[in-house]
């Protein structure tokens, strides 16, 4: 069953106070049940030994290939760094071996295009004050059994950058999120800290350099807070809003839907890594 959501009771001034909500049990089961079933299918019929491309979640300034640069505006899986031994052969099933699957989810999948326009997303932009949102990109993360990767602390506006700094991210609990299975931590307020680093990428090598902006330390585990969420919770966070989720070494996996959008007022950096230069308009629900 799902909450209601009360998108009336000072939503936007919490947001600002905290830099996130959470909204337990905010989606149906059967809505859930849609983009799952479509990143099976997405997963089945992936070429894994076409694409060998791992996504590194522990590296901190390896430059995107063009395979990653390239799924700003497909839709590309991505393999576990621990799926492949030494001889590339892979480490598990084809359904274990997935990390994640971007970047351009809803424009791409119509079950993840219905999903994204569901009334629930469209209600909190609103109440957050985005009129005009933009939905630049989409993930579908899997957190694989034993070998779902560590994903440091960060920020997104490091990766997704906008001026003035305006990204707000929908992470989507698909499965049950507990901190066994890595579940997201946050810092409360911690978005009212400076960036501390910043992702560029030179379009012409592709290569990209993860810069140092400031050096205050990521949280400490006093000041960070586990946010444990069933399926089909939503939890909504500022793009400079510190978070991380550990290395999933439960036997489940703790799959995950993100979304990111940025208001059309909001310049998208040239640098960004993700370009999307017919990214079509988006109407939310």
């Amino acid at each position: 069953m799902t909450a209601p959501i009360d998108t009336a009771n000072g939503l936007a001034e919490r947001f600002n106070d905290r830099g996130y909500l959470v909204f337990d049990s905010a989606l149906p089961a059967t809505a859930i049940a849609g983009i799952r079933e479509a990143a099976a299918r997405i997963v089945s019929e992936f070429d894994i030994e076409q694409h060998r491309s791992v996504f590194s979640t522990g590296d901190r300034d390896r430059g995107r290939d063009r395979y990653f640069m390239e799924s700003a505006e497909a839709v590309h899986c991505f393999l576990e760094e621990d799926a492949l031994d030494a001889n590339g052969n892979l480490t598990c099933p084809r359904e274990r071996a997935i990390n994640k699957i971007g970047h351009a989810l809803h424009d791409l999948v119509p079950e993840f295009g219905t999903f994204c326009r569901l009334p629930v997303f469209g209600d909190i932009l609103r109440a957050l004050g985005m009129s005009e949102p933009r939905l630049w990109q989409t993930m579908y993360i899997f957190k694989q059994p034993r070998i779902g990767g560590e994903v440091r602390w960060h920020q997104d506006a490091s990766y997704l950058a906008t001026r003035p700094p305006a990204v707000v991210g929908f992470w989507v609990a698909v499965e049950d999120a507990h901190r066994d299975n890595g579940c997201l931590w946050v810092q409360p307020g911690g978005h009212r800290g400076p960036l501390r680093e910043i992702y560029e990428v030179d379009r012409t090598t592709l290569a990209g350099e993860l810069r140092t902006l400031s050096d205050q330390a990521w949280p400490g585990p006093d000041e960070a807070v586990a946010l444990e969420v069933p399926a089909g919770s939503i939890i909504v966070f500022s793009d400079l809003m510190p978070h991380y989720s550990s290395r999933n070494r439960s036997n489940r996996s703790r799959q995950a839907f993100t979304l990111h959008f940025a208001p059309a007022t909001a310049h998208w950096s040239e640098a960004n890594w993700l370009q999307r230069p017919t990214l079509p308009p988006f109407e939310p629900g």
